[in-house]
């Protein structure tokens, strides 16, 4: 108990594990006593068995899983625009850091994007470009851009000044200080605003797919939504959840394996 409250205290890779495991279970048998003593309609509510069984109907029936359409239906779309977040918005920031000038002119006109709510711009979206495909991986482009240039911009000015006079001391000119001498050591920290980027993508998919989606997992949550199947919506949710995580845990162990000079644990 003595480091329960000391943030330097390090933990192992198996304690950290089994405080995430009882976590988890903890919350699972909260969520069954409730549901289990009726304390709440199971309309709003239902229990964890319900939600299983639900999945298991979205996985597979009538020679049809529901479920893997929509993941990849929304795993198309995600996968799309995280690539234009790749390679307009790293670009984009690293830019703005290179470039004290580049940043002051646009970062007012960015930076107050992450306080905004994205959301109230789908109006925007769906009047400018239809209510296709077009518009939801445009949509989920814009909702997570705007947090990638600032993150991308913030990691290149945090490099030290040394490496840049560094390579400059080498003869390099401004452009070679940048690209050989600051943009490799801030890469981790890029890379990291990728993942977090993937993440906000993950969050924004119901939202992409709530307008005239014919499929994709906020398809099957809306419909399931439209006729009270709260344990599909549950389900739904579940699996979004699952999929964000999976795909941090991927980003991240790649990150390891590039990064690993870097020191960070993450």
């Amino acid at each position: 108990m003595k480091n329960f409250f000391n943030p330097y205290a390090p933990i192992g890779t198996t304690e950290r594990e089994e405080i995430g495991i009882s976590a988890f279970i903890l919350v699972l048998l909260v969520w069954a006593g409730i549901t289990g003593l009726d304390f709440i309609d199971p309309n709003k509510l239902p229990s964890p068995l319900a939600v299983i069984k639900a999945f298991g109907y979205l996985a597979y029936n009538d020679d049809h899983s529901i479920l893997l359409s929509a993941t990849l239906a929304s795993m198309q779309r995600i996968g799309l625009a995280a690539l234009f977040v790749i390679f307009i918005g790293v670009p984009f920031g690293v830019l703005l850091g290179a470039s004290p000038k580049l940043s002051a002119f646009f970062s007012p006109l960015i930076d107050p994007f992450r306080s905004a709510p994205v959301v109230a711009l789908l109006p925007l979206f769906v009047m400018w470009l239809g209510i296709g495909e077009e518009m939801k991986v445009a949509f989920l482009f814009t909702s997570a851009v705007v947090y990638v240039i600032p993150l991308v911009r913030d990691a290149m000015l945090g490099v030290p000044y040394t490496y840049w006079e560094g390579t400059r001391d080498l003869g390099a000119t401004h452009v070679e200080c940048i690209l050989k001498g600051v943009l490799p050591i801030a890469a981790p920290r890029i890379f990291d605003a990728c993942i977090v980027a993937t993440s906000i993508l993950w969050t924004y998919i119901t939202v992409a797919e709530y307008v005239n989606a014919d499929s994709g997992l906020g398809q099957v949550i809306q419909n399931a939504r439209r006729f009270s199947a709260m344990d599909q919506v549950l389900a739904g949710i579940i699996v979004i959840i699952a999929l964000a995580l999976i795909t941090v845990v991927l980003l991240t162990f790649i990150r390891r394996k590039v990064y690993f000079w870097d020191g960070v644990s993450r």
